[in-house]
């Protein structure tokens, strides 16, 4: 990681007028007097850089009349990753939270779809009780069986489902490397 250095006003340099000093940076930077005057109260003129090119922001700034120096500046690499592990983070909660709520959501519908089944089959009209025409169709085994009972296949399917999908996201927000294409 390279370090970046910001030039820092020192001093006009003996013998310069500022008021000149303030038009020809102005000039030479195409820039406004206000940032020329906030530079020389302490504010930095220019972006932080590489050693090579602050030394030259610093020479052009000598060659106006300008003493400057060179600053180091804290590595913004470190305060960058961990921002960019809260953002992260936050939504890998953001997702795990959604999935959550979805989750309830969908055991909440199966379990009306349930409470409403057993209605459902009660409401509707016997097949059994039309009255027959011909004696002929009668067969020697009875027609109505015990209905099966009911499995939570589709229950526990979906809930598996979400599970696996939930480890999947947590692996890829856990390891972004290991899916890279």
């Amino acid at each position: 990681m390279a370090d970046n250095f910001r030039v820092i006003f020192v001093g006009l340099a003996e013998g310069a007028d500022s008021q000149a000093v303030t038009n020809a940076l102005t000039e030479k930077l195409k820039t406004s007097p206000e940032k020329v005057a906030a530079f020389f109260n302490g504010k930095p003129l220019f972006a932080p850089s590489n050693k090579e090119k602050a030394l030259k922001q610093a020479k052009l700034l000598s060659t106006l009349g300008i003493k400057s120096k060179l600053q180091q500046t804290a590595p913004t690499q470190a305060t960058s990753q961990k921002a960019h592990d809260s953002q992260r983070d936050q939504r890998l909660f953001d997702a795990l939270d959604y999935i959550t709520s979805s989750l309830i959501r969908l055991e909440e519908k199966l379990e009306d779809i349930e409470q409403r089944l057993p209605e459902v089959e009660l409401s509707l009209p016997d097949e059994n009780d039309e009255p027959w025409q011909d004696d002929d169709l009668m067969l020697d085994e009875p027609l109505s069986t015990t209905p099966k009972k009911r499995s939570n296949l589709v229950l526990y399917s979906l809930i598996s489902t979400a599970v696996i999908l939930l480890i999947v996201l947590a692996v890829y927000l856990l390891f972004p490397n290991l899916f890279s294409f």
